[in-house]
């Protein structure tokens, strides 16, 4: 259009350029995906189109590039800026002079898979009860422009420089890295959960942070001690918003209390219903919140369970992340995978009342789920989802009533991912199933990963990115 328009003369040639240049820019920013689902209403969609439904990584068919991670990676990648962030362990040390168990967020070059730089994180002298051995970074960053926030395995809420040190400045007010070599990561900012806000963490502190505005939202993954019948400190937030560019905390809530059934480890999404910004939060009680956003006030709460629901049994909680949608919610709920499959709900839920919505918010209820961890996409008056035990359903969106279900024959840990009229979704087996994003069953096809896929594919400037334990592939058609 603007070429005809030049042609026409009615743009002159510098306007025809820095208008060209402008929609480039914008094309390519709108194609990355810089946060855990892609935008803070986390709904698992991606806009990207060209994406290849099969790929053969021995081969190298549409295979860009592999890069080599730890040994265990949970934390989802994001992309951003020409860069991929990732979160694993240091089971394969990118720095030989740093050894053994470390949380470690590793940064590469978008374009080739050239490690960049990484930010380690040391484990917590508490043990397992607060910081579990091995596990990593499972929490997915949030970029916005050069900063990156995400948490680590220390139950800290990290603002992070995303040039790290490659750059030679140490940027922001922290100036006391431990480790400040040319492949470390330089931290911004530091707010340390546990020490300044009394926090205690549950086995892992793994929440996706959500960047709105000037306002940075996460759970603090606050829970239950190593003996699973108390709660030391129920009074710690649970919910927390604070300032992106300073770290000092907005608000906070603490809601839960003392009725945390277990851990907290969900993480919250953005958006409109019933005319005002709100955010979401899933509760270790089994509840889901919703907040104004700006100010913290809570504005309702929705009981996740049937009535006669007992933990842990029958009663779950949000390990999911709500996905929200034109006022609606949309979230399955589930339980710590260790504790094993059982019965679960996936729910829409109207956002726009206030109070103790569980009666009159609920617009349907789809009960055929097993228990849960992943978060929704909705597309074209569809919802796919997946449980644990290993089914993927389309549900349709007005009634939550079943298309199609598909059994993947191993457990499910991700999320899919709906792109390119297509919907992807990995298993712990390794294997990545393609179908149709559409109300009717149809299977595209099948790719072995060779390694369980505990990840969820994501999408980027016309390109998948599929974390396995210790390696991320980029995969697109450009590939060998």
């Amino acid at each position: 259009m603007l070429s005809k328009l030049f042609s026409r003369g009615r743009i002159d040639p510098v306007m025809l350029r820095l208008l060209l240049l402008l929609s480039a820019a914008w094309s390519l920013e709108a194609q990355d995906w810089p946060m855990w689902g892609g935008t803070v209403s986390r709904n698992m969609v991606s806009k990207a189109s060209g994406l290849p439904s099969s790929w053969d990584r021995k081969t190298g068919r549409n295979i860009r590039w592999q890069s080599k991670l730890g040994t265990t990676s949970y934390g989802n990648p994001v992309i951003s800026g020409g860069k991929v962030f990732v979160g694993t362990n240091n089971g394969n040390p990118r720095n030989p002079d740093i050894r053994g168990d470390k949380g470690i967020l590793m940064c590469f070059r978008e374009s080739d898979g050239q490690f960049l730089w990484q930010m380690v994180s040391d484990k917590l002298e508490s043990g397992k009860g607060n910081d579990w051995p091995e596990q990593g970074v499972c929490s997915s960053p949030a970029v916005d422009g050069k900063f990156l926030y995400y948490v680590t395995n220390r139950g800290e809420l990290l603002c992070l420089d995303t040039e790290g040190f490659l750059d030679g400045r140490n940027d922001g007010p922290f100036q006391g890295e431990r480790y400040h070599g040319p492949i470390d990561g330089d931290i911004v900012w530091n707010l340390d959960m546990m020490k300044e806000l009394g926090v205690f963490p549950h086995n892992m502190a793994n929440s996706s942070p959500a960047v709105w505005g000037d306002l940075v939202f996460l759970i603090t993954s606050n829970g239950h001690d190593e003996s699973h019948r108390n709660i030391p400190s129920p009074q710690a937030p649970s919910f927390l918003a604070v300032h992106r560019k300073t770290g000092k905390v907005a608000w906070k809530d603490s809601s839960p209390g003392n009725r945390i059934l277990h851990g907290q480890w969900s993480s919250p999404s953005i958006g409109q219903a019933g005319g005002r910004w709100q955010a979401f939060f899933p509760g270790g009680d089994g509840w889901l919140y919703g907040f104004d956003a700006l100010t913290g006030e809570k504005l309702w709460s929705f009981d996740l369970n049937p009535k006669d629901a007992v933990w842990p049994r029958t009663r779950n909680d949000g390990i999911a992340t709500p996905v929200i949608q034109d006022g609606q919610v949309f979230l399955a709920i589930g339980q710590d995978p260790e504790n094993g499959e059982g019965i679960g709900h996936m729910y829409c839920i109207d956002g726009s009342g206030r109070g103790d919505i569980t009666e009159a918010g609920r617009v349907w209820r789809f009960d055929e789920i097993r228990r849960s961890l992943s978060t929704a996409a909705v597309l074209d008056g569809l919802v796919f989802i997946s449980d644990f035990s290993g089914f993927f359903y389309c549900l349709d969106r007005k009634t939550g009533k079943p298309h199609w279900s598909y059994d993947m024959l191993g457990a499910v840990w991700g999320s899919p991912l709906a792109a390119d009229s297509k919907v992807y979704l990995g298993d712990e087996d390794g294997d990545v199933i393609v179908l149709e994003a559409g109300k009717e069953l149809k299977k595209i096809a099948e790719n072995s990963m060779g390694a369980a896929v505990y990840s969820t594919p994501v999408a980027a400037n016309g390109a998948l990115y599929i974390a396995t334990p210790s390696a991320l592939y980029a995969i697109a058609g450009s590939g060998k």
